[in-house]
Protein backbone atom coordinates (compact mmCIF):
# COMPACT_ATOMS: atom_id res chain seq x y z
CA UNK A 1 0.00 0.00 0.00
CA UNK A 2 1.14 3.31 -1.03
CA UNK A 3 0.24 6.38 1.28
CA UNK A 4 1.75 9.29 2.03
CA UNK A 5 2.72 10.64 5.12
CA UNK A 6 5.16 13.91 4.74
CA UNK A 7 5.85 16.41 1.55
CA UNK A 8 9.26 15.46 0.36
CA UNK A 9 10.89 17.27 -2.41
CA UNK A 10 12.85 14.99 -4.11
CA UNK A 11 16.13 16.10 -6.34
CA UNK A 12 15.54 14.51 -10.03
CA UNK A 13 18.40 12.53 -9.44
CA UNK A 14 17.19 11.04 -6.04
CA UNK A 15 13.40 10.46 -8.54
CA UNK A 16 15.91 8.40 -10.83
CA UNK A 17 17.54 6.07 -7.95
CA UNK A 18 13.53 5.89 -6.26
CA UNK A 19 12.61 4.46 -9.98
CA UNK A 20 15.28 2.04 -10.01
CA UNK A 21 14.20 1.09 -6.54
CA UNK A 22 10.84 0.65 -7.55
CA UNK A 23 11.87 -1.78 -10.61
CA UNK A 24 13.78 -4.46 -8.42
CA UNK A 25 10.82 -4.61 -6.35
CA UNK A 26 8.42 -4.99 -8.96
CA UNK A 27 10.65 -8.28 -9.70
CA UNK A 28 9.94 -9.72 -6.59
CA UNK A 29 6.56 -8.26 -6.26
CA UNK A 30 5.46 -11.81 -4.71
CA UNK A 31 7.48 -11.38 -1.29
CA UNK A 32 9.31 -8.67 0.71
CA UNK A 33 12.65 -7.37 0.65
CA UNK A 34 14.67 -6.06 3.26
CA UNK A 35 16.49 -3.08 2.92
CA UNK A 36 20.17 -4.44 2.66
CA UNK A 37 18.49 -7.02 -0.28
CA UNK A 38 17.31 -3.74 -1.88
CA UNK A 39 20.66 -2.27 -1.33
CA UNK A 40 22.72 -5.33 -2.74
CA UNK A 41 20.59 -5.30 -5.83
CA UNK A 42 21.99 -1.86 -6.36
CA UNK A 43 25.50 -3.41 -6.07
CA UNK A 44 25.03 -6.16 -7.79
CA UNK A 45 24.05 -3.87 -10.69
CA UNK A 46 26.54 -1.47 -10.71
CA UNK A 47 24.53 1.36 -9.68
CA UNK A 48 26.11 1.89 -5.90
CA UNK A 49 29.34 1.31 -4.62
CA UNK A 50 29.84 -1.28 -1.38
CA UNK A 51 30.56 1.29 1.17
CA UNK A 52 29.02 1.66 4.24
CA UNK A 53 27.89 5.12 3.20
CA UNK A 54 26.16 3.97 0.44
CA UNK A 55 24.03 1.51 2.51
CA UNK A 56 23.04 4.43 5.04
CA UNK A 57 22.00 6.62 1.73
CA UNK A 58 20.16 3.70 0.40
CA UNK A 59 18.31 3.21 3.65
CA UNK A 60 17.42 6.52 4.41
CA UNK A 61 16.18 7.16 0.19
CA UNK A 62 14.08 4.15 1.21
CA UNK A 63 12.77 5.66 4.49
CA UNK A 64 11.68 8.72 2.61
CA UNK A 65 10.23 7.27 -0.47
CA UNK A 66 7.83 5.50 1.68
CA UNK A 67 6.85 8.27 3.65
CA UNK A 68 6.47 10.45 0.08
CA UNK A 69 3.83 7.45 -1.08
CA UNK A 70 6.01 6.74 -3.86
CA UNK A 71 7.12 2.74 -1.90
CA UNK A 72 4.90 0.55 -1.23
CA UNK A 73 4.67 0.51 2.69
CA UNK A 74 4.57 -3.38 2.45
CA UNK A 75 7.18 -3.99 0.08
CA UNK A 76 10.28 -3.65 3.00
CA UNK A 77 10.57 -5.81 5.87
CA UNK A 78 11.94 -5.15 9.13
CA UNK A 79 12.21 -8.52 10.56
CA UNK A 80 13.49 -7.77 13.88
CA UNK A 81 10.92 -5.09 14.93
CA UNK A 82 8.04 -6.89 14.81
CA UNK A 83 4.80 -6.32 17.60
CA UNK A 84 3.75 -9.44 19.51
CA UNK A 85 -0.21 -9.53 18.65
CA UNK A 86 -3.28 -11.25 20.70
CA UNK A 87 -4.81 -13.55 18.37
CA UNK A 88 -8.26 -12.89 18.13
CA UNK A 89 -11.50 -14.10 16.05
CA UNK A 90 -14.39 -13.13 14.40
CA UNK A 91 -16.45 -16.12 15.12
CA UNK A 92 -16.25 -19.98 15.99
CA UNK A 93 -16.19 -20.93 12.67
CA UNK A 94 -12.72 -18.57 11.79
CA UNK A 95 -11.41 -20.21 14.84
CA UNK A 96 -11.79 -23.30 13.58
CA UNK A 97 -10.52 -22.68 10.25
CA UNK A 98 -7.08 -21.14 11.87
CA UNK A 99 -6.87 -24.26 13.70
CA UNK A 100 -7.20 -26.28 10.74
CA UNK A 101 -4.63 -24.51 9.12
CA UNK A 102 -2.04 -25.01 11.86
CA UNK A 103 -3.54 -28.77 12.40
CA UNK A 104 -0.42 -31.04 11.27
CA UNK A 105 0.44 -34.70 11.62
CA UNK A 106 4.07 -35.23 12.40
CA UNK A 107 4.89 -35.21 8.27
CA UNK A 108 8.57 -36.34 8.99
CA UNK A 109 7.61 -39.68 11.22
CA UNK A 110 7.86 -41.82 8.01
CA UNK A 111 11.04 -40.06 6.57
CA UNK A 112 14.63 -41.53 6.57
CA UNK A 113 16.04 -38.18 8.37
CA UNK A 114 15.43 -35.48 10.60
CA UNK A 115 15.25 -31.62 9.07
CA UNK A 116 15.87 -28.74 10.07
CA UNK A 117 16.91 -25.59 8.43
CA UNK A 118 19.18 -22.57 10.26
CA UNK A 119 19.81 -19.04 8.81
CA UNK A 120 22.52 -16.24 10.51
CA UNK A 121 20.44 -13.56 10.18
CA UNK A 122 17.02 -12.83 11.59
CA UNK A 123 16.48 -10.20 8.48
CA UNK A 124 16.33 -13.02 6.36
CA UNK A 125 13.71 -15.46 8.10
CA UNK A 126 10.62 -13.85 6.90
CA UNK A 127 12.05 -15.18 3.47
CA UNK A 128 12.33 -17.87 4.60
CA UNK A 129 9.65 -18.86 6.54
CA UNK A 130 7.24 -19.79 4.24
CA UNK A 131 9.58 -22.27 2.32
CA UNK A 132 10.29 -24.26 5.86
CA UNK A 133 6.59 -23.91 6.83
CA UNK A 134 5.77 -25.89 2.98
CA UNK A 135 8.40 -28.39 3.90
CA UNK A 136 7.21 -28.46 7.73
CA UNK A 137 11.02 -27.94 9.14
CA UNK A 138 11.65 -25.93 12.10
CA UNK A 139 13.34 -22.63 11.13
CA UNK A 140 16.20 -21.67 13.37
CA UNK A 141 18.10 -18.33 13.66
CA UNK A 142 21.44 -19.15 14.89
CA UNK A 143 22.50 -14.92 14.59
CA UNK A 144 26.11 -16.38 14.78
CA UNK A 145 27.52 -18.05 17.43
CA UNK A 146 23.95 -19.50 19.08
CA UNK A 147 23.95 -19.84 22.81
CA UNK A 148 24.60 -22.35 24.97
CA UNK A 149 20.52 -22.67 25.48
CA UNK A 150 19.58 -22.89 22.33
CA UNK A 151 22.23 -25.55 21.09
CA UNK A 152 21.06 -28.00 24.14
CA UNK A 153 17.53 -27.12 23.00
CA UNK A 154 18.26 -28.00 19.25
CA UNK A 155 20.15 -30.87 20.34
CA UNK A 156 16.79 -32.14 22.36
CA UNK A 157 14.43 -31.79 19.22
CA UNK A 158 16.89 -33.76 17.14
CA UNK A 159 17.58 -36.65 20.08
CA UNK A 160 13.75 -36.90 20.06
CA UNK A 161 13.22 -37.71 16.84
CA UNK A 162 15.12 -40.91 16.92
CA UNK A 163 16.15 -40.59 13.36
CA UNK A 164 19.57 -38.91 11.72
CA UNK A 165 19.26 -35.59 11.54
CA UNK A 166 20.24 -33.14 8.35
CA UNK A 167 20.73 -29.60 9.12
CA UNK A 168 20.87 -27.01 6.35
CA UNK A 169 22.69 -24.00 7.09
CA UNK A 170 22.63 -20.73 5.16
CA UNK A 171 24.82 -18.03 6.34
CA UNK A 172 27.30 -15.38 5.62
CA UNK A 173 31.05 -16.32 3.18
CA UNK A 174 33.30 -14.96 5.71
CA UNK A 175 35.82 -15.99 8.49
CA UNK A 176 32.93 -16.65 11.14
CA UNK A 177 30.34 -18.21 8.03
CA UNK A 178 32.75 -20.96 7.03
CA UNK A 179 33.96 -21.69 10.94
CA UNK A 180 29.99 -22.22 11.91
CA UNK A 181 29.18 -25.72 10.32
CA UNK A 182 32.45 -26.89 12.07
CA UNK A 183 31.13 -25.31 15.69
CA UNK A 184 27.79 -26.68 14.87
CA UNK A 185 28.45 -29.87 14.78
CA UNK A 186 31.05 -30.13 18.05
CA UNK A 187 28.51 -28.02 19.56
CA UNK A 188 25.88 -30.48 19.15
CA UNK A 189 28.09 -33.46 19.54
CA UNK A 190 28.54 -32.30 23.46
CA UNK A 191 24.90 -32.83 23.62
CA UNK A 192 25.48 -36.63 22.06
CA UNK A 193 23.89 -35.75 18.78
CA UNK A 194 26.03 -38.31 16.93
CA UNK A 195 23.94 -38.68 13.65
CA UNK A 196 24.17 -35.15 12.01
CA UNK A 197 25.36 -33.96 9.44
CA UNK A 198 25.69 -30.57 8.54
CA UNK A 199 25.36 -28.70 4.99
CA UNK A 200 26.21 -25.28 4.33
CA UNK A 201 23.42 -24.71 1.39
CA UNK A 202 24.88 -20.87 0.71
CA UNK A 203 26.65 -19.30 0.80
CA UNK A 204 29.60 -20.58 -0.56
CA UNK A 205 32.94 -20.10 -3.19
CA UNK A 206 30.66 -21.41 -6.02
CA UNK A 207 27.84 -18.87 -5.70
CA UNK A 208 30.18 -16.17 -4.89
CA UNK A 209 31.71 -16.73 -8.08
CA UNK A 210 28.55 -17.34 -10.43
CA UNK A 211 26.39 -14.99 -9.27
CA UNK A 212 29.30 -12.56 -9.20
CA UNK A 213 28.34 -11.17 -5.54
CA UNK A 214 29.77 -7.94 -4.49
CA UNK A 215 32.81 -8.59 -1.96
CA UNK A 216 33.40 -6.67 1.55
CA UNK A 217 36.75 -6.57 3.23
CA UNK A 218 37.07 -10.17 5.29
CA UNK A 219 37.25 -8.82 9.03
CA UNK A 220 40.85 -8.63 10.32
CA UNK A 221 40.24 -8.55 13.45
CA UNK A 222 38.25 -12.48 13.46
CA UNK A 223 40.51 -14.79 15.21
CA UNK A 224 39.30 -17.32 12.41
CA UNK A 225 40.73 -14.89 9.66
CA UNK A 226 44.07 -15.86 8.79
CA UNK A 227 42.72 -19.00 8.17
CA UNK A 228 40.01 -17.82 5.96
CA UNK A 229 42.40 -14.89 3.95
CA UNK A 230 44.67 -18.11 3.19
CA UNK A 231 42.39 -19.75 1.49
CA UNK A 232 39.80 -17.13 0.21
CA UNK A 233 41.47 -14.04 0.18
CA UNK A 234 40.87 -10.84 2.02
CA UNK A 235 37.53 -10.13 0.61
CA UNK A 236 34.17 -12.22 2.14
CA UNK A 237 30.56 -12.05 0.94
CA UNK A 238 27.50 -11.22 3.00
CA UNK A 239 24.55 -13.97 2.33
CA UNK A 240 22.02 -10.72 1.78
CA UNK A 241 24.05 -9.91 -1.77
CA UNK A 242 22.63 -13.25 -2.73
CA UNK A 243 19.16 -12.52 -5.40
CA UNK A 244 16.13 -13.37 -3.21
CA UNK A 245 14.56 -15.53 -5.55
CA UNK A 246 17.90 -17.42 -5.45
CA UNK A 247 18.32 -17.38 -1.97
CA UNK A 248 14.69 -18.90 -1.69
CA UNK A 249 15.69 -21.68 -4.75
CA UNK A 250 18.44 -22.75 -2.63
CA UNK A 251 16.61 -23.64 0.64
CA UNK A 252 13.89 -25.07 -1.29
CA UNK A 253 16.11 -27.10 -3.47
CA UNK A 254 18.35 -28.75 -0.27
CA UNK A 255 14.79 -29.35 1.25
CA UNK A 256 13.22 -31.48 -1.73
CA UNK A 257 16.49 -33.14 -1.95
CA UNK A 258 16.02 -35.21 1.29
CA UNK A 259 12.45 -35.67 1.65
CA UNK A 260 10.18 -38.79 0.45
CA UNK A 261 7.22 -36.52 -1.28
CA UNK A 262 5.18 -40.12 -1.57
CA UNK A 263 5.54 -40.56 2.23
CA UNK A 264 5.05 -36.61 2.95
CA UNK A 265 1.51 -37.04 0.93
CA UNK A 266 0.45 -39.36 2.59
CA UNK A 267 0.72 -37.82 5.83
CA UNK A 268 -0.86 -34.41 4.03
CA UNK A 269 -4.04 -36.92 2.49
CA UNK A 270 -4.32 -38.09 6.10
CA UNK A 271 -4.34 -33.95 7.23
CA UNK A 272 -6.71 -33.19 4.94
CA UNK A 273 -8.98 -36.12 5.44
CA UNK A 274 -9.18 -35.21 9.40
CA UNK A 275 -9.74 -31.56 8.72
CA UNK A 276 -12.82 -32.16 6.33
CA UNK A 277 -14.40 -34.90 9.35
CA UNK A 278 -13.59 -31.74 12.11
CA UNK A 279 -15.53 -29.13 9.64
CA UNK A 280 -18.79 -31.28 9.51
CA UNK A 281 -18.93 -31.78 13.07
CA UNK A 282 -18.43 -28.12 13.76
CA UNK A 283 -21.00 -26.70 10.97
CA UNK A 284 -23.21 -29.73 12.91
CA UNK A 285 -22.63 -27.79 15.90
CA UNK A 286 -23.55 -24.44 15.00
CA UNK A 287 -26.17 -24.86 12.95
CA UNK A 288 -27.97 -26.91 15.98
CA UNK A 289 -26.91 -24.01 18.00
CA UNK A 290 -29.85 -21.50 19.14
Amino acid sequence: MKRAFRSIRFRPTTLATVERVQAVLAEYDDQRLTARQVYYQFVARGWLANTERSYKTMTSLLVDARYAGIVDWDAIEDRGREPDVPNEWSSISSLVESALRSYRLPRWEQQDCYAELWVEKQALAGMLSPIAHAFHVPLMVNKGYSSASAMKAAADRMIAACRPTKLLYLGDHDPSGEDMVRDIRDRLAEFKVYELDVVKVGLTIEQVRQYKLPPNPAKVTDSRAAKYIEKYGAESWELDALPPRVLNDLARAALAGIVDPDAMNEVIEQEDRDKERLRQAVSAIVEAAP
